[in-house]
C-alpha cells in the first residue's frame, strides 16, 4: 500500500499533494465531488505569505493576447475568453524548457519574450525546466528519437538553462505597459521550477490508474507530432509516445499547486499543451474554462527556413557559448526582407516606432542597416543586458576597418574567441613586411593575393589601411607590446599574439 500513497512536495509553494491516494477524502473537502482524488493541502500561513499564488485584480490593463496578436506572436489559443480574462485578473503563465543542451538558443527566445510580455502586462511567469521530461525527449518537430542524456549532463544542462532564464527574466522584469508592475518585486513576477521535483516520486501504476485512464489513445495518436513520426521509417517508441501525457500532467500539477492557468509554447507544442487542458477538464471537471493554452509561430525567415542558426551552429543565449559581440552581429546581418517582422516579434519597441523605421527604409537617403542596428541593439540588450550590449558595440567598433577607435590589448582579447588567431615570436614579427606577415599569419593564401588586396585598399593593420607595399612591422605597431590585428576587407581578420 505504500506505493499508493505517493507524496509530492513542492518546495516553491510549501504544498503537500497526494495525487494517488484515496485517503485524501478524509483529509480535506475535495475540490470536486466528482473527483476527490486530487486534493491540495496548503499551509494557511504559507498561502497568505506567498505573493506568487495570490490572485488579486489590477486596474484596467492591456490585453496581452491582443498585443501578441498585433506583433505576430499569436498562432492559436484554446479559448478566446483568454483575451478578456487577461485584462480582468492576474494570470500565472508557464513555458517549459527541456534541458537538452547546457544553454537555451535563439529558437527558445520567443518563449522568454512571450513570458516577458505577460510580465509587462502585470501577470506572473513560470519557467519550467524539464528535468524529468528531458529524460524522455519531446518528439515534436523531430525525425529521430533524442539521444539519452546521463544524470550528470542533465544536471549541468539544468543549471545552465536555469541561469540563462533567471538572468534574462530578472533583467527585464521591471518593464511594464500598465504602470503597475514596477512596484512589485521582480521575484514575485517570475519563478523557475523543475518538474523533476514532483516526477521523481511518482509511481507508474498509480499514474496509469489515476491519470492514464483519462487519456484516449485515439486522441494521442491524432497529434501532429505523433502522426508524422508514425509515418516515418524510424517510427516512434512508446517512451516518446507518452511525452504528451507527461507534459499534460505538468500543467495539471501546476494548476492545482501553483495556480498556473496558462501554458504557452511554440506552434509545434499545440498537441502537448491541449493534452494538459484536457486532463484538467476531465480530472477536475471545473465549470467552464479555467486553464488555457497559447502558442506562437516558430521563428522562420521569409524564405521559410528556420531563423536561429549560423554557419557555426546554434545562436546560443549564454555568453559563455556565444559572445555578445557575435550575437549582436548575427542580428545586424538580418536581410531587409525580415528585419521589420523581427523587430515586431523580438523587441518591445512601440509598433509606431517600427512602422516609422519601415517608412524610412523606403525613402531616398536611407542609411543601410539602420533598422538592423536597432534590432541588434534591442535583442542584445534583452538577452545580455547593458554590459553585454556595450561589450558588443565596443567590439563592433574596434573591428571595423578604418575605425578611429584606438585599439588596446584588452579590446582585442575581448573578441579573440570570435576571430582566428596565431602566435608568433617577437623576432618573427618585428621588421617583417606586412605582405609576408599576412601570409605567415594565415590571413591570405599568397603574397600575390596580399599585394593585390593592398593595391585595392583592402589590407589593414590595427584597423588602419595600409597603402604601401614597403610597410614593415615596427615596435609601435604592436598593441601594448602584445598583439596585432590584421584585416583583409571588412570581414576577414586575424589576431597575431606576440609570444
Amino acid at each position: 500500500m505504500a506505493a499508493a500513497r505517493t507524496l509530492l512536495y513542492s518546495s516553491h509553494s510549501k504544498t503537500f499533494f497526494f495525487p494517488f491516494s484515496n485517503c485524501c477524502k478524509k483529509l480535506h473537502r475535495p475540490i470536486s465531488n466528482k473527483n476527490p482524488s486530487f486534493i491540495p493541502i496548503r499551509c494557511l500561513q504559507s498561502a497568505q505569505q506567498n505573493a506568487f499564488t495570490t490572485n488579486h485584480p489590477m486596474r484596467s490593463r492591456s490585453s496581452v493576447v491582443d498585443i501578441l496578436e498585433e506583433r505576430g506572436l499569436l498562432e492559436s489559443i484554446t479559448s478566446d475568453n483568454l483575451r478578456s480574462i487577461s485584462t480582468a485578473s492576474t494570470l500565472k503563465v508557464y513555458c517549459g524548457f527541456d534541458p537538452t543542451a547546457e544553454s537555451l538558443h535563439l529558437g527558445n527566445l520567443l518563449g522568454i519574450i512571450v513570458l516577458s510580455w505577460f510580465q509587462r502586462c502585470g501577470h506572473k511567469a513560470v519557467a519550467l525546466i524539464g528535468g524529468a521530461t528531458a529524460r524522455i525527449g519531446d518528439p515534436s518537430g523531430k525525425s529521430l528519437e533524442r539521444p539519452e542524456l546521463d544524470a550528470d549532463t542533465l544536471e549541468k544542462n539544468t543549471q545552465g538553462i536555469t541561469d540563462v532564464v533567471s538572468r534574462i527574466l530578472n533583467m527585464n522584469s521591471s518593464g511594464n505597459v500598465n504602470g503597475d508592475v514596477s512596484r512589485l518585486n521582480s521575484s514575485s513576477l517570475f519563478v523557475v521550477m523543475n518538474n523533476y521535483d514532483w516526477w521523481k516520486e511518482v509511481m507508474l501504476l498509480d499514474f496509469l490508474k489515476q491519470v492514464g485512464r483519462f487519456a484516449r489513445v485515439g486522441t494521442m495518436m491524432g497529434k501532429e507530432s505523433v502522426k508524422k513520426r508514425l509515418e516515418s521509417e524510424q517510427g516512434m517508441s512508446y517512451t516518446e509516445f507518452t511525452y504528451q501525457l507527461l507534459q499534460g500532467y505538468d500543467f495539471l500539477y501546476l494548476y492545482q499547486n501553483e495556480g498556473v492557468n496558462v501554458q504557452i509554447g511554440g506552434s509545434d507544442q499545440w498537441g502537448n499543451i491541449t493534452a494538459g487542458t484536457e486532463l484538467i477538464r476531465k480530472i477536475l471537471q471545473p465549470d467552464g474554462d479555467v486553464a488555457y493554452g497559447l502558442t506562437f509561430p516558430l521563428l522562420l525567415k521569409s524564405d521559410g527556413t528556420k531563423f536561429g542558426k549560423s554557419e557555426d551552429g546554434a545562436i546560443w543565449l549564454s555568453p559563455s557559448l556565444l559572445s555578445p559581440y557575435k550575437f549582436y552581429q548575427y542580428f545586424f546581418s538580418v536581410p531587409d526582407a525580415d528585419v521589420i517582422r523581427f523587430l515586431k516579434i523580438l523587441t518591445f519597441l512601440d509598433l509606431e516606432q517600427i512602422d516609422e523605421l519601415e517608412r524610412e527604409m523606403k525613402r531616398p537617403g536611407y542609411a543601410p542597416n539602420t533598422a538592423q542596428r536597432k534590432l541588434a541593439e534591442q535583442v542584445t540588450y534583452f538577452v545580455h543586458g547593458e554590459d553585454g550590449l556595450n561589450e558588443a558595440l565596443k567590439a563592433t567598433e574596434a573591428l571595423r576597418p578604418g575605425a578611429e577607435t584606438k585599439l588596446d590589448w584588452k579590446t582585442i582579447e575581448g573578441i579573440a574567441e570570435d576571430v582566428p588567431s596565431c602566435s608568433l615570436a617577437y623576432d618573427q614579427v618585428l621588421n617583417i613586411s606586412l605582405v609576408d606577415l599576412s601570409v605567415s599569419a594565415g590571413l591570405l593564401d599568397s603574397k600575390s593575393a596580399a599585394r593585390r588586396l593592398l593595391k585595392q585598399g583592402g589590407l589593414y593593420l590595427n584597423n588602419s589601411r595600409v597603402d604601401s607595399e614597403a610597410k614593415r612591422i615596427e615596435s609601435q605597431d604592436i598593441v601594448d607590446g602584445k598583439v596585432l590585428l590584421l584585416s583583409a576587407g571588412k570581414k576577414n581578420k586575424v589576431i597575431v599574439r606576440i609570444s
